[in-house]
């Protein structure tokens, strides 16, 4: 078998990391947050990956924030010691065993958003539901998980009752992902955690930990409510960032790099399709990812190794290779093994995605 590697130079299509914007990205939301008296506790879902997770937590980070509980045992094995899965999760007799083993280990947080959740997972902790620190879910507008505001109290309060340590509440503003909501949302999203934390505050619950924060919204967190910021596309950011105003083309460090194999007047295709840029296409972005070189391009169609670019102005030469920002880099991280790293234009390295498909 031949490896896709020849020299320096990896074949495409694969998904670069340009370390030195990867750097700057996450200094810059260090230096943004440096003395607001919130922490940063990134999300780890969007990258997968140990050497990322280490940078951020050495630029200050407190630990990170996972989807599941195989992403926890994922990083507490690269030496990530803080975890907090910002999920409700519903425990079975095996999840509650591989938590008591995780809290070990590492420090760890949990989510829940309602009563029977809570019972749930006193009784597949056990002896170890003191180990374990709890929040509760609150919905700030996104209508996905998370009780209520008003009735995080009652939450907290069977919590308490059945042995489970809680420490505050939590929220996702993923509604944020409009054009022109970023700073409504962030609103909307304090005005939640503030009513919560009055809530658990009433059934005997000092809320010293009040988490929210996505990357769209993090610049107009209140830090005068919140204690904890949860980013997680900030590293990379990608073609929706963009689009709503988060970020510039300059601060897109991954890209798939894709090459040119068909031409034609106003219209090529790239060697890269759906199983790498994934398929993910808000309305309110123009193509199914981001021509970096090329921005009044537009990838009009995806097909599973095929992607049909049209422009209005010179098409590329066949063999001339590309970058392409994903829409939503989360998935397309999870769709490759390794990250191509480069600096100052030279490829220096590759990471795993060591935590890539751990779903449960």
């Amino acid at each position: 078998m031949t490896d896709a590697f020849s020299g320096d130079t990896p074949d495409t299509p694969y998904v670069a990391v340009d370390a030195d914007v990867l750097d700057a990205n996450i200094a810059a939301l260090a230096a943004q947050t440096a003395g607001s008296g919130m922490a940063v506790r990134p999300h780890g879902k969007t990258h997968k990956c140990a050497q990322i997770a280490r940078r951020q937590v050495a630029a200050g980070a407190v630990g990170l924030t996972v989807a599941t509980i195989g992403e926890a045992e994922a990083f507490a094995r690269s030496g990530i010691d803080d975890l907090f899965i910002a999920y409700p999760l519903w425990l079975t007799e095996n999840k509650g065993a591989r938590l008591r083993e995780l809290s070990e280990r590492t420090a760890l947080r949990l989510a829940v958003d309602s009563a029977a959740g809570a019972e749930s997972m006193a009784h597949a902790l056990g002896d170890a539901r003191d180990a374990v620190e709890v929040l509760v879910e609150v919905d700030s507008g996104q209508h996905r998980t998370g009780c209520d505001p008003t009735r995080a109290g009652s939450v907290a309060a069977r919590a308490l009752s059945v042995g489970l340590r809680v420490v505050g509440v939590f929220t996702f503003p993923g509604h944020g992902y409009r054009p022109g909501h970023r700073e409504e949302t962030a609103h909307q999203e304090s005005a939640a955690l503030s009513t919560a934390a009055d809530a658990v505050t009433s059934v005997g619950v000092d809320p010293v930990v009040r988490s929210g924060g996505s990357t769209p919204t993090v610049e107009f967190a209140d830090a005068g409510v919140l204690t904890e910021v949860r980013p997680g596309v900030y590293p990379f950011n990608d073609a929706q960032q963009v689009a709503l105003g988060r970020a510039g083309i300059t601060d897109v460090s991954l890209m798939v790099m894709a090459t040119v194999v068909h031409r034609e007047p106003g219209r090529f295709v790239l060697d890269c399709g759906s199983k790498i840029l994934g398929t993910e296409r808000p309305e309110w972005v123009s193509g199914f990812g981001l021509l970096l070189d090329h921005p009044d391009a537009r990838v009009v169609a995806l097909s599973e190794h095929h992607a049909t670019v049209v422009t209005d102005t010179v098409v590329p030469e066949l063999g001339s290779v590309l970058r392409v920002a994903p829409n939503h880099v989360c998935i397309t991280v999870n769709l490759v093994d390794d990250l191509v790293v480069t600096a100052g234009g030279a490829v220096v390295d590759r990471w795993s995605v060591m935590a890539r498909g751990a779903n449960t």
